[in-house]
């Protein structure tokens, strides 16, 4: 979620109110705008000294053949660590996130990273809600055959990714724990948050990316993050989340925190958080097999 996407709220809704006939053209529209597709890969993790097997997913496409979804999976040291998967936001891929993904598998995560279609070297162009939920459900059915044991299995979601990791935890009961970090309630909150209220668009909105509405229905444990200094998607969002979660919960917010940096500024603070919530997941799952390792 970046500068670029709040401008893209902006345009689609000036696009609706010229527009509100052309529901294929401002569907495109939205997709453009909330979608910020980075093809480049900059760097890879053998750049930052990370082991890492290249991953491919096979998916449906739109007109039923198959597509291929890319990512990456970094092995943890420790054969009992808990495994997450990782699922970024709306504008960079894979190699963009590096730095982030590095910081959790320090904390001492096994992490399997997506690019949705459209980004890094997915197949696809332009991604979409639907699609993008799509390719998060291959990954999270592949960290199954990874990782066996339900209460070592995580999703994490950055701004975007947060409302995909949201809605994959409704539709998946073996997930030990959820972490959401730099997130917001709904694409509709959002036009609220640019001051649009006044404009009647929730029949116009296609890409909805709903969190406020499905939160609730997670029961997996979830620990929202958010930094206090984040200037493109308010703070209180994330607070709302919390609010709507069911227990067991936790809302951690970093002082001085950006949109993109919590996991540096509120390091320490972090690893905590994220080590009480894997503690707790191993003491609830009813179906733990084996014992987690703990992030370190």
């Amino acid at each position: 979620m970046t500068a670029g996407f709040t401008r893209g709220v902006a345009a689609v809704l000036a696009a609706v109110t010229l527009a509100a006939g052309g529901c294929a053209y401002l569907d495109v529209k939205q997709r453009e705008w909330i979608f910020r597709p980075q093809r480049e890969v900059q760097a890879t993790p053998a750049d930052l000294g990370l082991r890492f097997d290249e991953v491919w997913l096979a998916v449906p496409g739109a007109g039923g053949e198959r597509e291929r979804v890319n990512g990456w999976w970094f092995p943890a040291a420790d054969a009992g660590a808990p495994a997450l998967l990782y699922l970024h936001g709306a504008r960079w891929s894979l190699s963009n996130n590096l730095r982030r993904i590095g910081q959790l598998h320090r904390m001492g995560f096994a992490v399997l990273a997506i690019d949705y279609r459209g980004f890094g070297r997915s197949d696809g162009a332009l991604p979409s809600e639907a699609q993008a939920y799509a390719d998060a459900q291959a990954a999270w059915e592949h960290l199954r055959g990874r990782e066996r044991d339900p209460a070592r299995r995580f999703l994490y979601g950055h701004s975007l990714g947060g409302a995909v990791a949201i809605e994959l935890a409704t539709r998946n009961d073996d997930v030990a724990g959820v972490i959401v970090e730099s997130s917001f309630t709904s694409i509709r909150d959002m036009v609220d948050a640019l001051g649009y209220t006044s404009l009647s668009l929730d029949g116009l909105i296609t890409q909805r990316f709903d969190s406020l509405a499905k939160v609730p229905a997670v029961s997996a444990p979830i620990l929202f993050v958010h930094g206090t200094a984040d200037r493109f998607v308010p703070p209180a969002m994330t607070e709302r989340l919390y609010a709507a979660a069911r227990d067991p919960k936790r809302l951690l917010l970093i002082a001085n925190g950006t949109h993109r940096n919590s996991t540096d500024v509120g390091y320490e603070k972090y690893l905590s958080a994220v080590r009480e919530l894997v503690e707790l997941a191993r003491r609830i799952s009813p179906t733990r097999t084996a014992t987690p390792g703990r992030p370190g």
